[in-house]
């Protein structure tokens, strides 16, 4: 288809022990609105107190001190970073509109890959969530309607379908449609292709943590044969997604690509 689904704050508490000081005379000092009140008189025996406390502070001090250089630092790898950075933004088409009574519920088991084709500037992915929602029609499908789940480009994700209901984006009737999620890529003048992929791998490898999709599951729109709803007509494979194809096939481009899904999802 070529055209335009909390971190809990950790609080940490040290519990400070109390030391009980030898009884001292108290005098008062007294000052406009003194915010201090009463001063303890040092005595031999507070003094030792007050020392033995400083010692056994210091220590405290110099094995945390110790105890922190000893800590390896914790490295984040691309996939914990990554997934930080993504942001989607739902836009789901309404319920009864755009042939969306007509989607079925679905679990998914692949995910699939595209890219929109549409090279105009405006192309981006909001414009193609907002196409979606006011209906793109499809020929000789059973809704009457193009839908897929999530449309990328280099700064933002949208979701226009849930991911637990089929879309029309691969194969009409078949496979590709019952059961993956759709992702559209855009390609639009301005649009950072690098970045459109690369965020595409990241939501790839999230969906596939989501649902237990294994790798090999990921593919491209290419892989679903399709066999047209309204007349049966055999379609053959569409040469999609042609910017991760080589030559109108599977080679470097999508290797590169799978190459990433593969470093997020770890």
């Amino acid at each position: 288809m070529e055209r335009p689904a909390s971190e809990p704050l950790v609080e940490s508490r040290l519990n400070s022990g109390c030391i009980t000081l030898p009884k001292c005379r108290m005098i008062r000092h007294s000052s406009c609105r003194a915010a201090f009140n009463r001063f303890p008189l040092a005595t031999p025996g507070m003094v030792t107190v007050k020392l033995g406390t400083f010692g056994f502070l210091a220590v405290v001090l110099v094995g945390l001190l110790f105890s922190s250089c000893a800590v390896a630092p914790r490295r984040v790898g691309p996939a914990a970073a990554g997934a930080a950075e993504l942001k989607i933004t739902q836009d789901i088409i309404p319920p009864g509109k755009c042939g969306r009574p007509l989607h079925q519920s679905m679990r998914p088991t692949f995910i699939t890959i595209h890219s929109t084709d549409n090279r105009s500037r405006s192309a981006d992915a909001l414009n193609h969530a907002l196409a979606v929602n006011k209906g793109l029609r499809g020929r000789h499908n059973r809704t009457g309607f193009l839908t897929w789940h999530f449309t990328v480009d280099d700064h933002s994700i949208y979701q226009t379908l849930p991911t637990n209901e089929t879309g029309e984006h691969a194969d009409y009737e078949g496979q590709g449609n019952r059961s993956s999620i759709g992702i559209e890529m855009c390609v639009n003048r301005g649009n950072d292709l690098g970045s459109t992929v690369d965020r595409t791998a990241q939501l790839t490898a999230r969906l596939m943590r989501q649902y237990d999709i294994p790798l090999d599951h990921v593919v491209p729109h290419m892989h679903w044969r399709m066999i047209r709803y309204s007349d049966g007509r055999d379609l053959g494979f569409k040469k999609c997604p042609r910017i991760l194809l080589d030559g109108g096939r599977l080679g470097p481009k999508w290797s590169a690509f799978m190459a990433k899904v593969s470093s997020y999802a770890r």
